[in-house]
């Protein structure tokens, strides 16, 4: 169901066992496999919505990290970096599909990546009894695989995310509902552009170019839809793929600057303590001894009885 690709983080790509269905995927995570409680850190070409119904241990997405405390149910788009720490007993439902699947209701993307950008949306009692009756409907028609189930299968899931795009975030951003009409398709595109896993464009003008718009244009249109100046995202985006490589793989600094779109290893370090107050070398060293931190907390906890 999901393939793997050996990259400096491993980058899982979502298989269907029937060709020419548009690729979806659900189950549970028992059902779904062993990547689905991934104890290491890895990113997606696709997206993963999930509903976690009971479990122990953390859920880490790029680098934050979450005690299980269910129910409750995220989001992640293709190129963030996750996985599990000490998780036990995880049970829940699991969702897995592609750009492609969303082309019935392409807003949807959007209202993913807004979601993807709440650490943890949390269903009180009975919206957690109405999302299970949905996904249980959803599995259904996904089982069964009746004439027009494709369909229904899609609008369950469009139906799924606006109410979990419902839940209450005392957090969430004001400009997190983006600007209207083609400016707000602009920088939905270009959030898009700039988050795709793997090497990305750079600078302003290549994306300008990219979308096929002048960067005037680009930049009021991102400025006013989201705050922020697109060459403060881009270079948020280049820090977040920095420290998802400095934490997570074993390349050297020279290595990630390549990676993230830096020539000069020297200048990147410059860049990337300007940007978060500390030095690549030292950032890897204080998650080197976080994850320790944990690892022994972990180790010395009570075993609960049988």
């Amino acid at each position: 169901m999901v393939d793997t690709a050996g990259e400096a983080l491993e980058l899982h790509r979502l298989q269907v066992e029937q060709v020419g269905v548009l690729p979806f995927a659900m189950g549970s995570f028992d059902t779904i496999g062993p990547l689905a409680r991934a104890d290491f850190p890895h990113r997606h070409t696709f997206y993963e919505i999930a509903l976690v119904t009971r479990g122990r241990g953390t859920h880490v997405v790029d680098l934050v990290r979450q005690d299980l405390d269910p129910p409750f149910l995220y989001a992640l788009v293709p190129g963030q970096v996750h996985h599990w720490e000490d998780g036990e007993d995880i049970a829940g439902w699991v969702l897995l599909f592609n750009e492609d699947f969303l082309l019935p209701h392409p807003g949807d993307a959007e209202v993913i990546r807004r979601l993807s950008a709440r650490p943890r949306l949390r269903p009180d009692r009975e919206e957690t009894a109405r999302l299970l009756t949905l996904l249980a409907e959803l599995d259904h028609e996904y089982r069964q695989a009746d004439w027009g189930y494709i369909s229904i299968v899609s609008s369950y899931l469009h139906i799924l995310l606006l109410r979990a795009l419902r839940m209450p975030d005392p957090a969430a951003r004001a400009d997190e509902a983006g600007a209207g009409g083609r400016a707000g398709e602009l920088v939905d595109r270009f959030r898009l552009l700039i988050t795709q896993p793997g090497p990305g464009l750079h600078s302003v003008e290549e994306c300008a170019r990219e979308l096929r718009v002048s960067t005037s244009y680009m930049h009021d249109a991102v400025k006013r839809g989201t705050g922020r100046t697109p060459g403060q995202l881009i270079r948020a985006r280049q820090i977040l793929e920095a420290k998802r490589l400095i934490a997570g793989t074993n390349l050297t600094i020279r290595q990630v600057a390549a990676e993230v779109g830096f020539a000069d290893p020297a200048y990147f370090s410059r860049f990337f303590r300007r940007e978060t107050g500390v030095s690549p070398g030292d950032f890897r060293r204080a998650v080197g001894e976080k994850h320790h931190e944990a690892a022994g907390r972990s180790l010395a906890a009570p075993q609960s009885p049988a």
